[in-house]
């Protein structure tokens, strides 16, 4: 078993920065890889981004790339998602999720994703 507990979410201006923690208790942090969802209002829950066991390969949504960046400290078992340039279409729960092992044609795929926090809010204002 693996908990996921999420931290750091808040009410940011556009433009602004957060970083997420995700605090992995259970099954050691670097057993396991870790991906980071977000799910807006009335959307579907949909990928941020991954990061294999080690941290030393890394995946992002397209609409991520650039300003999101996936990071993890397996001393702290921990991982982070920060955040730069937010736009108010960023506002939603995010969550983040473990799984064994990232296969790259399921890396944004919700079902493999075994072990689920219980997300954090995060606002953008206009």
């Amino acid at each position: 078993q693996v908990q996921l507990v999420e931290s750091g979410g808040g009410l940011v201006q556009a433009g602004g920065s957060l970083r997420l923690s995700c605090a992995a208790s259970g099954r050691t942090n670097s057993s396991v890889a870790m991906g980071w969802f977000r799910q807006a209002p009335g959307k579907e829950r949909e990928f941020v981004a991954a990061i294999n066991k080690s941290g030393d390969s890394t995946y992002y949504a397209d609409s991520m790339k650039g300003r999101f960046t996936i990071s993890r400290d397996n001393a702290k078992n921990t991982v982070y998602l920060q955040m730069n340039d937010l736009k108010p279409e960023d506002t939603a729960v995010y969550y983040c999720a473990a799984r064994a092992i990232i296969s790259i044609p399921t890396v944004a795929s919700l079902g493999k994703y075994k072990y689920w926090g219980q997300g954090t809010q995060v606002t953008v204002s206009s």
